[in-house]
């Protein structure tokens, strides 16, 4: 994390409220593999990464709530903590949503001051939501000292999202920057919500983000779209076998004998979430044996599956990823999130990253008209104090 970061927060919040406040880190987060597989109760590998929140926060001893966005110039005040609620300012929901779940598991959340700012791109599919949320949820639990567990901070900061943003998201986000641990990637069970950190070294490879640019608005929709042809899947599926709960539990012989009962679409969504369960396994696999090439083989099929079977990709993430595979020293390359735009996350040997940025950048620019942004990350520890 940049240390200038920090400081700048630190400065703004003593010169605003005149006392020394907690400073909290909170990453965003890249998932490896296991897309739209947290949902269907599969399994997912994300880890937490060196773009990041950081967040001045202090008990300020009355009962007003002040927050303060650096990056935005923006500010918003409530008279009384004790009387929380989903404001006009999209940012400070998050924040608030958090708050609000401290008081609904008991807890007279006092007035409090914060100011945040950041580095993780906003839009990029890192997650800056679930950067906010988790850094609050840490500095509370600190500051009111209410001993709440890891899992259970990274479940409110995912109860805020669903209550104060709306999103219903899964528990991925927040759990990766809870959770994360540096130089390890961390499969999550996300039915029984068991997890296992698998060693990463971002020295042998580095994580390449590149930025399509692009949010197509069929993103929201899309997904509660996904989300019920998957239902529709399990429903069919459980009248021939009972124990079948989630796609999670289903096995492609199992679509394959009432293929015609699916239908063509609904197969190929539940067949795209079978695969792609078996392939986080795998890709798991394949760090234990230190194979870089063989995990970068999974992620190419992810790509596929999530373009041809699941269809929430686009033409620009496309033409990133196969510019990816043209490019030197890639191991791997697929889309990242929900789909129909943000990034691609590529493995790249590191004397190649160079190299790798300027052939797809250049391949975009001639499709596209434009060059991508693109961020190089490197694997961290999860939300902490600074």
């Amino acid at each position: 994390m940049s240390d200038s970061l920090a400081q700048a927060v630190q400065a703004d919040f003593q010169q605003r409220y005149s006392y020394a406040p907690l400073l909290v880190r909170a990453p965003g987060r890249v998932n490896l593999i296991g897309e739209h597989t947290d949902y269907n109760a599969g399994f997912v590998l994300p880890a937490a990464v060196d773009k990041e929140m950081v967040f001045a926060v202090g008990l300020n001893g009355g009962e007003q709530i002040r927050l303060f966005a650096h990056d935005l110039n923006e500010s918003l005040e409530l008279p009384n903590a004790a009387d929380i609620s989903p404001t006009e300012t999209h940012w400070a929901n998050y924040l608030l949503g958090v708050a609000a779940q401290f008081q609904l598991r008991g807890v007279a959340v006092p007035g409090f001051d914060c100011v945040l700012a950041g580095t993780v791109p906003m839009g990029a599919g890192m997650s800056s939501s679930a950067a906010v949320e988790c850094g609050l949820a840490y500095a509370l639990n600190e500051l009111l000292k209410t001993g709440f567990e890891k899992m259970d901070l990274a479940r409110m900061a995912q109860l805020a999202e669903h209550t104060y943003a709306g999103v219903q998201c899964g528990l991925m986000d927040q759990f990766a920057s809870v959770f994360g641990r540096a130089g390890q990637v961390v499969r999550l069970d996300c039915r029984s919500l068991d997890y296992q950190y698998f060693p990463f070294d971002t020295q042998a490879c580095r994580i390449v983000l590149v930025n399509s640019g692009v949010k197509h608005s069929l993103a929201s929709s899309e997904y509660n779209t996904r989300r019920k042809e998957c239902e529709r899947g399990v429903s069919v599926l459980q009248q021939h076998y009972p124990e079948i709960t989630a796609l999670r539990d289903a096995t492609m012989e199992q679509l394959e004998a009432h293929r015609s009962e699916l239908g063509g679409t609904v197969f190929r969504r539940c067949s795209y979430v079978v695969q792609e369960n078996a392939r986080v396994e795998a890709a798991c696999r394949h760090l234990e044996a230190g194979d870089l090439a063989a995990f970068g083989k999974e992620m190419n099929a992810s790509h596929a599956g999530l373009r041809d079977d699941y269809e929430v990709s686009c033409v620009e993430l496309d033409v990133l990823a196969e510019a990816a595979l043209a490019a030197p020293g890639v191991f791997g390359s697929r889309m990242m999130g929900g789909g129909f735009g943000g990034c691609t996350i590529n493995l790249v040997a590191p004397d190649k990253v160079d190299a790798f940025i300027e052939s797809v950048s250049a391949a975009y620019e001639k499709r596209f008209g434009r060059r991508p942004e693109t961020y190089q990350t490197t694997i961290v520890d999860g939300v902490g104090a600074v």
